[in-house]
């Protein structure tokens, strides 16, 4: 499997994406508010030194004069004092231009200056008494103990993420792998079930979550695959089963007409039963996809009178030609949850095997039952035999009426049950005396 396309690894990704997005915000939040903390606290205790440095200030004769008793040397600290012409007064051990920026500040407004080749801060506070300046007061401060905290502080913050960021990968990697593992263990199963077992399930139970509502699916997906090849298979050996007959007859037709010369009249006996045989092939062959369609298509709704007239129109010529009387039974309006086409096809083999084997009458009749609707189909032909009543719904097999009454397929009564089953219904047989009574439930509406 293609790395690149693995769900796994396109969620890993994300949440890898997710989060690297997440701690560079944080990282990158952090050190700005951190190097604004910084830059503040400098600037307050500078302003702090100028405004300690002031109060031991004196302003005697008009010249600045410092208090006695000063526990802090101004030599010791890095600060600057000079009078209202510019000149200092006093002056800390500082660099050229540290010097250089605190003579500058020696006028002018209130103001901090930050001396960039020294990484120095300087703070200039005017010394004013009565409402008139006598000089100024420039405080410094070194910025390298704020410029290393806030390297340490990157350092960490970093040190910090990547491992948060390698802690979180690791956990969402072990926790794709364990929740995602189950969904590829079910997918081998499903892919070699749908193989070489189609009777394997995962049987999960109800579905209450992702897993389970998978499991739920994959189980309806094979079932549906094994009924579809279940009825393939059906439809393969009926195929089989029924054209064999058929064929072999029409071969032997065929070879025994091609042994010798015979007359035109023989010729034609031979084409005449050859035609037959092709036709009960093309009738054989509709009927079983007809019944395949019919068994995967959806049910409808229609009117039983409206089934009984069309299975009846269907019959009628086979009526006429054997002198059978074929009455359809009027009826009140009754509804079937079954398409027109799909019950016209479970009633006209069962019509048609009564106008095949009556006597001189046939009778159709609806009535509505327990939920159902039932359509009772008598004839006055020889009736059943003891234990036909199930064995003429087989495939390919007739009852003992109909071993000398020509060429049949024998399929038609076995379609007609299998179809009237498959919409909940139900065909069945019995002997009426005298004839048979064939009976076709089917759901009403």
């Amino acid at each position: 499997m293609n790395a690149a396309r693995d769900v796994r690894t396109r969620l890993l990704l994300v949440v890898l994406s997710a989060v690297t997005l997440a701690l560079a915000v944080a990282t990158i939040g952090f050190n700005v508010l951190l190097a604004a903390s910084t830059d503040g606290s400098a600037s307050s205790l500078l302003r702090q030194r100028a405004d300690s440095e002031r109060g031991q200030l004196r302003i005697v004769g008009g010249r600045i004069q410092q208090s006695e008793g000063s526990s802090d040397p101004l030599g010791d600290s890095r600060v600057w004092i000079y009078d209202s012409r510019g000149r200092a007064i006093e002056r800390p051990n500082a660099r050229a231009k540290t010097a250089v920026a605190a003579a500058s500040l020696s006028s002018g407004p209130s103001r901090f200056v930050t001396v960039g080749s020294t990484d120095e801060r300087l703070f200039s506070f005017p010394i004013v008494s009565r409402g008139v300046r006598y000089g100024t007061i420039v405080a410094g401060l070194s910025l390298s103990p704020y410029e290393e905290t806030r390297r340490t502080a990157l350092l960490a913050s970093l040190i910090f993420a990547a491992s948060v960021l390698a802690i979180t990968g690791a956990a969402a990697a072990w926790l794709l792998r364990s929740a995602l593992r189950p969904v590829f263990v079910m997918t081998q199963q499903a892919e070699a079930w749908s193989e070489h077992d189609l009777d394997k399930r995962f049987e999960l139970g109800e579905p209450h979550d992702e897993l389970t509502r998978l499991g739920h699916t994959l189980d309806q997906l094979l079932d549906r695959i094994a009924a579809s090849l279940r009825h393939e298979r059906r439809f393969s050996a009926e195929l089989s089963h029924e054209l064999r007959t058929p064929l072999a007859k029409l071969s032997a037709e065929a070879e025994l007409a091609l042994r010798r010369p015979r007359e035109p009249e023989e010729y034609r006996r031979v084409i005449g039963d050859i035609l037959a045989n092709a036709r009960q092939i093309a009738r054989i062959v509709e009927a079983l996809l007809a019944a395949a369609h019919q068994e995967a298509g959806p049910r409808g709704i229609a009117d039983a009178t409206e089934i009984a007239s069309a299975a009846a129109a269907a019959c009628r010529p086979l009526a006429d030609e054997r002198g059978i009387e074929l009455v359809v039974v009027p009826s009140q309006r009754l509804r079937v949850g079954v398409d027109l086409d799909l019950a016209e096809r479970i009633v006209h083999p069962v019509l048609e095997n009564a106008c095949r084997y009556g006597g001189t009458r046939v009778q159709m009749s609806l009535a509505r039952g327990d939920g159902v609707v039932v359509i009772t189909i008598d004839d006055d032909g020889p009736g059943l035999t003891e234990g036909e009543e199930e064995r003429i719904f087989e495939p390919a097999t007739r009852g003992d009426a109909g071993v000398s009454s020509g060429p049949s397929a024998g399929l038609g009564l076995a379609l007609a049950r299998r179809l009237a089953r498959s919409v909940s219904g139900e065909v069945l047989a019995s002997d009426g005396a005298p004839g048979a009574r064939f009976v076709v439930r089917l759901p009403a509406a």
